[in-house]
Order: C-alpha cells, then sequence, then structure tokens
C-alpha cells in the first residue's frame, strides 16, 4: 500500500468516524476533510473544487430550485384537495399521503417532494381523529423508495450516473432505473399501508420557528372581481372552509357592513374581511379569482431589478403608527409600503385594513421592494419578526413550474437534452418567469448538501486515482471468489445500506461506485447490476434519522425518537433486501 493511498483512507476513515460520531456537522466534517488531501497532496490544489462545478451539485440545486417552486405554486395541493377531505381516519390517510409523496417523488427530488406534502400531513394529523407520527415517517420512507424510480429523484441516482459515465463514457437514462424503483416502490406502498400500526401515535412533535410565528391569524381583504365565474354568486360558493380562513365581514361600496351569512350575495366591487394564518390567504388567493388588498396599487420600487418582498413587522408601544390607521398613515403614498394583513391576538377586525386604528403589539404583513424596508422599519419603530417565507401578496405562478417541469423531463426522457442541461434550463426559466424569486431559489438549495457532495467528490477520485479503489475491489473479488454473482450483489447492497446512516448516502455512492465498477470487471461480470446495487442500497436508509434528509425532516414534527425507526423501517429495509437484489439481477443481468 502507497503512501498516498494511506493517507486517502485515513482522510476517509476519519470523515466517517466523525459522521457517526455526530458531533460535527457534516458540511463542516467534509470541508475540512477536503482542506486536509489538499495540504497533505492526496488532491491536488488545481482539481480541489472540480466536485462544487460537477453536473451531480448542477442538477441536484436544479432539481431543488424546480421542486421549491411547484410546492409554492400550490397546484398538487389544490389537486389533492378533494381527496384529503375524504381522509377521515389513519387507516384511508396514511396510503394515500404516503402513496402521494412516493408519486410526488418521481418526478422532484424526494426531499423536495416530502417538504410539500408535509404541512398538508400535520395539519391532517393534528386533527382529532389522528396522528401526526403515524403519518409522517411512512411519507419519508416512501418519499425515498419514489425516489429510486428516476435519474433526479435521488441524489444516489445521479452520483451513481456520473460514476457510470466517468467509467464507460455513458451515464444512465431518465427512467433507467424504473424497473427496480417501481418494483420496490409498489411493495414498499404495501408494507407502509399495514407497518404504519407498529409506529408510536401519541407523539407530540416540535413545532419549529417558521411553524410557531405561521400559526398566526391575520386579518386581511379581498375585493371581488367584476368578472366572477359561473357557480360562484354567494359567500358558501367560495368554500372559504377548505383553507381553513373564515369571513369575518362584507364591506358594502357604500361602507356599510353586513354580517356574512353563506347565502350572502357576492357583488363585484364589495370587500371581503377574512381572517386565517398567511399560507391560508395566499392559498385562498390561489384557488380564487378574489383581487388581494389594494391589488390596483402597484408597489413603487428604487430599482427596478430589486424583489419585492413581504415581511412581518410588531407594532411597538413607542412607534409612531399606534392610535393610527394605514389610511392616515398613507403608508404606502409615504413610504412605499402596502399593508396586507393585520394580526391582534384575542379581537376579530371587521373593518377594511386602511381604517383599522393600529395598536401597540398588531402584527403588520407588509410588502415593498427591498429597499423600502430598512428605513421604514427603523424610522416607526417596527419590530421585524423571525425570517421566513411570507406568501400573501407575492403573486404565485400557478401551472409555469409543472409545465416547465413536466417539458424538462420530456426532452430528457427521450434524449433531446442531457439531464444536467434539462434541469438547469427548468430552474433558470422557473426564476425568469417569476415563478420563484431568487431569494426563495437560494433559500432552496440546500447547501449543507452541495458542500458535502462538493467536497467529498474530489477525495472519493483522489481515492480512485491513487489506486485505492482497485486495492479494496480487488479485495473483495479474492474474498467473493466462487460466491454465486448473485450473493456478491446482495453483499453490494447491503453494504451500501449499513454504510449510509454513517457515511450519509451521497458519499456512500461517492466511496462504493468506483469500487462496484472494479468489482465487476475483476469478476467478469456486467457493472450496471453493481451500480445499481450501491445506488438502492444507499438511498434505502429506512433505520436511522441521519442517513438521509428525509428521515431527518420529520424527527421532530413527527416527535421521533432514534429508536423509532427501525420499528416500520427494518420490515422494509428486509423486503429491498430479498426482492431488490433479484429484481437488479432480473432487470440487468449479471453475465455482462
Amino acid at each position: 500500500m502507497t503512501t498516498a493511498q494511506i493517507l486517502s483512507f485515513a482522510i476517509i476513515a476519519g470523515a466517517i468516524a466523525n459522521f457517526a460520531w455526530g458531533r460535527f456537522r457534516y458540511d463542516v466534517i467534509s470541508v475540512v476533510a477536503l482542506l486536509i488531501a489538499v495540504v497533505v497532496g492526496v488532491v491536488p490544489v488545481k482539481l480541489a473544487f472540480t466536485g462544487f462545478t460537477s453536473d451531480v451539485v448542477i442538477i441536484i440545486a436544479s432539481a431543488l430550485i424546480v421542486s421549491a417552486a411547484v410546492a409554492r405554486s400550490g397546484v398538487l395541493e389544490t389537486a389533492i384537495a378533494p381527496l384529503l377531505r375524504r381522509l377521515k381516519s389513519l387507516p384511508v390517510q396514511v396510503p394515500a399521503l404516503a402513496g402521494a409523496t412516493a408519486l410526488l417523488s418521481i418526478f422532484t427530488k424526494n426531499v423536495g417532494a416530502l417538504a410539500i406534502l408535509m404541512p398538508t400531513a400535520i395539519r391532517i394529523g393534528r386533527s382529532e381523529r389522528s396522528s401526526v407520527s403515524a403519518l409522517l415517517m411512512p411519507m419519508s420512507f416512501m418519499s425515498l423508495l419514489g425516489g429510486l424510480v428516476t435519474l433526479v429523484g435521488t441524489s444516489t441516482n445521479i452520483i451513481v450516473s456520473q460514476v457510470r459515465e466517468e467509467a464507460i463514457g455513458k451515464p444512465f437514462r431518465m427512467f433507467d432505473f424504473a424497473p427496480v424503483g417501481l418494483t420496490l416502490t409498489v411493495l414498499g406502498f404495501v408494507v407502509v399501508s399495514f407497518g404504519w400500526r407498529l409506529l408510536p401515535r401519541n407523539r407530540q412533535g416540535r413545532e419549529n420557528l417558521e411553524d410557531s410565528a405561521a400559526s398566526k391569524s391575520y386579518a386581511s381583504e379581498a375585493t371581488i372581481p367584476d368578472d366572477l365565474p359561473e357557480g360562484m354568486r354567494t359567500v358558501a360558493d367560495l368554500g372559504l372552509g377548505k383553507d381553513k380562513v373564515t369571513l369575518a365581514a362584507i364591506v358594502r361600496k357604500d361602507g356599510r357592513r353586513t354580517a356574512p351569512l353563506p347565502d350572502a350575495q357576492l357583488v363585484a366591487g364589495e370587500v371581503l374581511v377574512l381572517e386565517g394564518e398567511d399560507q391560508a390567504l395566499a392559498a385562498l388567493f390561489a384557488r380564487l379569482p378574489l383581487l388581494p388588498a389594494r391589488s390596483d396599487r402597484d408597489i413603487t420600487k428604487e430599482k427596478s431589478n430589486e424583489e419585492v418582498r413581504s415581511i412581518e413587522v410588531v407594532i411597538q408601544p413607542d412607534s409612531a403608527l399606534v392610535g393610527m390607521s394605514a389610511q392616515r398613515a398613507r403608508l404606502q403614498d409615504r413610504y412605499g409600503v402596502k399593508l396586507l394583513a393585520v394580526g391582534r391576538q384575542n379581537e376579530r377586525i371587521t373593518q377594511r385594513l386602511r381604517e383599522v386604528t393600529l395598536r401597540a403589539g398588531d402584527v403588520l404583513l407588509l410588502q415593498a421592494g427591498e429597499s423600502a424596508f430598512p428605513d421604514f422599519v427603523r424610522n416607526l419603530s417596527l419590530l421585524p419578526l423571525a425570517e421566513r417565507v411570507v406568501q400573501l401578496g407575492n403573486p404565485r405562478q400557478r401551472f409555469g413550474p409543472l409545465a416547465i417541469l413536466l417539458v424538462a423531463i420530456l426532452l430528457i426522457a427521450f434524449s433531446v437534452v442531457p439531464v444536467v442541461e434539462g434541469f438547469f434550463g427548468a430552474a433558470v426559466l422557473i426564476v425568469v418567469i417569476g415563478a420563484l424569486p431568487m431569494r426563495e431559489a437560494y433559500a432552496a438549495l440546500e447547501p449543507e448538501v452541495l458542500v458535502l457532495i462538493g467536497a467529498l467528490t474530489p477525495i472519493s477520485e483522489a481515492i480512485q486515482h491513487t489506486g485505492g479503489s482497485a486495492l479494496i475491489a480487488g479485495g473483495l473479488a479474492h474474498a467473493l471468489t466462487g460466491i454465486s454473482p448473485i450473493l456478491v450483489l446482495g453483499v453490494l447492497l447491503v453494504t451500501a445500506m449499513a454504510c449510509s446512516p454513517f457515511l450519509h448516502n451521497a458519499p456512500t455512492v461517492l466511496v462504493l461506485g468506483p469500487i462496484a465498477m472494479l468489482m465487476s470487471k475483476q469478476l467478469g461480470l456486467n457493472a450496471d447490476p453493481f451500480l445499481m446495487a450501491v445506488a438502492t442500497g444507499a438511498g434505502c436508509d429506512f433505520l436511522t434519522p441521519i442517513g438521509h434528509q428525509c428521515n431527518t425532516l420529520v424527527m421532530g414534527p413527527g416527535g421521533y425518537r432514534f429508536g423509532d425507526y427501525w420499528r416500520l423501517g427494518l420490515p422494509l429495509s428486509i423486503m429491498v433486501i430479498l426482492v431488490g437484489v433479484p429484481a437488479i439481477a432480473w432487470f440487468w443481468p449479471l453475465a455482462g
């Protein structure tokens, strides 16, 4: 064993030990490992940052942006809303939500798919006859299985495709993973549809800061447009309850307020005073052809290229707004700031927003160009709340993101464009049409995952270039000589599953992918089933909350403990091994 091999193995071993210890962040460990590799000469300086420009990082980043735009559009939530209203008990809620998550994970990155449907599941789970802890883990596990179906569904498939391209010049295509992935997804769906009963159902999940801030109820207003569609003539026809929004009052054109009775007629130009959480109000405006507060006046921006933002502020006791209304304060004329909603504790607001007399402690939803907020907040003694995305007042592209995603998938599926160009182009188009502001696009990128992959890629390549991968592959091939090829395949899949919780799923493929290629060559077998085994095993960590970010994402809201995952995860893991290995061998013959 050469000095370069010893150093590269030592760096990877140190990274694995720190991943397993859990004392430091994954991304910190990976960049420190890269720095050490550069300092000791294992990774040349000129190649140290090639991982950050790799196709893998670009595809994953682009897929995350596309997923965020689809989630922001609200199209999918609207599409499944009629189904969700029929879900009255866990035996039907779990299959419906888990199946929807798997289906969505096929076409968007699995983390994005789970993030889209999690809020809906949490709302359902907190109802009287349900349980958040019984819903979220099946959804997480099905997002992992659904992600196995396509190239872009999970990071492991993207990375293993790059390994294949570097070895033989051809990457896997978009749906090459589908035969094995669909088989495991369908059987996994059956397992979770019954196996959710193994999970605890009485856990109280932990709300994060954004969830706590989002639970505040606001009063906003909407103007009835001239062109209401047929069948939308009364208050009852609006279906406000679908979005958990309450109608506080109807303000007639002459300023009179009337009771919001269900059979009250909707008259163009009249104003509805609405009450609900900001996300619920945003969903309502996305679903109905109502005009939001002051929609007749555009935001004045100091710079034409600055973004329009919506933020939350609290009025402090010494604020000049105390005792004034938005109309008297002339917020938009003087400061270029539009009042979207007012939140007030223990009191229902039934007035027009512009007429509400503001008090200390009121929470305001405001919209303006970015440059207007700093001086406005400081001069009027307002306290900004925790940074989070506020949808109300931000116009949403309904079908643009979904249409762009479908076109990109078709172009990639028919080999019109490569995967990296297809998804990068989709992400750029989504930002260009305004479906996702750049601030939210950056927020969707999951930088810790991108840094993890970008930093460890050069180290993985160094292990190959120093002959370390060949050394391990030769040792494994010698140890497994004479054993049935399908058992060798099983060993590789189980090894990937065992490494994923400690090494993380992406680095597992970075390390084991090249070894699988060399091992298959030394055994005289086809490399593709070995690569599929690595991708499948690394993408199926059902036993811990740390091997994949989907499992980590549901841990807090579901109230799970570390030991809860094996309850449902062990049956799924056994299913993947018993079914996945023969399925891979069937669809990807071992003899090359």
